[in-house]
């Protein structure tokens, strides 16, 4: 069994039963859609945070405490269900036979009690005021428009808009909107993570993980796998404090009036839906906490390497939803190398990281050979992912339980967010293969080359490699193909990679020195510090 971080539940808990998660960790779910894991990831990044009974408020944790952390300790996160945001913000979005009529009569009150507070020019009419509030906040929605309003997530523009995931029972029967809140545990429920479930969690914990290591274990394993970060970026306290004002500057970078007016619907308007939901006794000094899930220790090398990413899409001087969309890229692609890697630890551990190596093919499919190579890599990994939660690793009671995790948590996960995102195709039949779009090779280029740096096309291609394993053409092919385990493939060449150098001209990250010479650059300076050049 691999160790976790920190300690997870007792062996006998049903959510441990599921093999995928034993490998995992606590966890990742196919209903949890791209934008729902950043929200998650941000939503325990903002909240009130908690361990050893010590609250703090802080986008991580100290430094010094990472350093101290014990496996015995866990981690609680107080987050915000921000109900009557919500209310205002979906209810006019949502299903017809969605909408209770409790949930009716006190969207009215709410609006009822916002017109009364609503100081206006006479040209401007308190009904206008309201519709222009309601579109603001519902032009944030991020996922589960088909959802039930109090399931629905907003994007993560700010603080403000961070909540909770809330269900309601549609089962019960409740006449007035204080009853409900009086029973919340009769009505409501904030611990099923049916949607935020648990991913971005998990992905916080693996920075945390990877930030608590010792120096000398951080700069061997990058020498080793050769992924070249940083001089900084190899001092993991050094890290630690620069990613923790990137992440305050993230959520500082909306206007602050967007978060101020959500703070005003929520709780500024009628108090004791926040009361009710976010406190105990609906006493403020005593939030209501949730306690983290986990994440094997060993996966700290893909966190550090996520961190390290997170850090430079911060910086990078971006429109904030360019940012949050590469954000939000960044997280499905962690998800999918720590699906990947975590297998191959327990598969090939032989193999250098990441652990596998993937063939990227050119998106029209043109080339026949590149083609086959890519979905000979799309089915083995597949297959890796297959094996190791039916490995030693992992202790099965039940063959049912391998079924659902296939199906939920394990190999078709990792096909369905590589569809999501345009990094494999076609997203239905037979065929998958992977490829590049322009978000995912902006993405690339922004966290590989150092801001406002540049690179030789051909160290790029090598770093890339040693940070995801992707591979494009000639001696890497070779190794995709020594991974797969069937006859190594021949070397081709390097006009196998024609396709990325046009992606890369066409977006306007790439300089041609020469024929036989190009540099990437990468064109979004930092915001956080001056850049230098990267040795090439």
């Amino acid at each position: 069994m691999y160790k976790s971080f920190p300690k997870s539940q007792p062996s006998g808990s049903r959510i441990q039963v599921n093999p995928a998660v034993q490998l995992f960790g606590l966890r990742f779910f196919s209903d949890q859609s791209v934008t729902e894991l950043l929200v998650e990831f941000l939503l325990m990044t903002t909240s009130v945070k908690r361990m050893r009974k010590e609250p703090h408020r802080t986008m991580l944790p100290s430094f010094d405490l990472l350093r101290s952390w014990c496996s015995e300790d866990t981690i609680e996160y107080a987050p915000r269900a921000r109900l009557n945001l919500k209310l205002f913000s979906f209810i006019g979005a949502s299903k017809l036979e969605a909408r209770n009529e409790v949930h009716r009569r006190h969207y009215g009150d709410l609006v009822a009690c916002l017109r009364e507070r609503i100081r206006r020019a006479p040209s401007v009419s308190s009904d206008e005021v309201l519709r222009t509030l309601e579109n603001l906040f519902l032009g944030f929605q991020g996922a589960g428009g088909n959802r039930i309003w109090c399931t629905q997530t907003f994007l993560p523009v700010c603080k403000g808009v961070l909540a909770l995931e809330t269900n309601w029972k549609r089962n019960s029967s409740v006449g007035l909107w204080e009853d409900a809140l009086d029973g919340r545990e009769e009505f409501f429920s904030f611990d099923k993570h049916l949607f935020l479930a648990r991913g971005g969690e998990l992905l916080y914990l693996q920075v945390c993980n990877a930030l608590r290591q010792p120096e000398a274990s951080v700069r061997e394993w990058a020498t080793a796998a050769k992924v070249d970060l940083e001089p900084e970026e190899l001092i993991p306290v050094r890290l630690h404090e620069r990613l923790e004002k990137a992440l305050a500057r993230l959520m500082a970078e909306c206007p602050p009036a967007v978060s101020d007016l959500a703070d005003f619907i929520d709780h500024g308007v009628e108090s004791d839906t926040a009361l009710s939901t976010d406190f105990i006794d609906k006493d403020e000094t005593k939030p209501r906490f949730a306690t983290c899930g986990w994440c094997p220790e060993e996966s700290w090398r893909e966190g550090y390497l996520f961190a390290v990413e997170l850090l430079h899409l911060c910086e990078a001087r971006l429109d904030i939803m360019d940012r949050l969309e590469l954000l939000e890229l960044a997280c499905a692609m962690q998800e999918l190398r720590s699906l990947a890697a975590q297998s191959a630890r327990v598969i090939c551990p032989e193999m250098p990281f990441p652990g596998y190596r993937l063939a990227v093919s050119d998106p029209e499919g043109s080339q026949e050979i590149l083609k086959r190579i890519s979905q000979s890599t799309a089915k083995h990994v597949e297959k890796t992912i297959f094996q190791a939660i039916r490995s030693d690793a992992v202790r099965v009671r039940d063959p049912k339980d391998l079924s659902q995790a296939d199906r939920k948590y394990a190999g078709k996960l990792y096909l369905s967010v590589a569809k999501r995102i345009g990094f494999m195709v076609p997203r239905r039949g037979r065929g998958a293969r992977f490829v590049l779009n322009e978000r995912i090779l902006r993405y690339l280029v922004l966290t590989v080359v150092p801001a406002g740096g540049r690179l030789r096309y051909d160290t790029f291609k090598e770093l890339v490699e040693a940070r995801h394993g992707l591979v494009f053409d000639g001696d890497a092919l070779g190794r995709a193909g020594s991974w797969t385990g069937g006859t190594p493939w021949g070397f081709y060449g390097s006009s196998m990679d024609q396709w990325l150098l046009e992606m890369l001209e066409a977006a306007g990250m790439l300089r041609r020195l020469s024929d036989s010479c190009a540099l990437v650059e990468s064109a979004a300076a930092t915001s956080g510090r001056k850049a230098g050049e990267h040795k090439p």
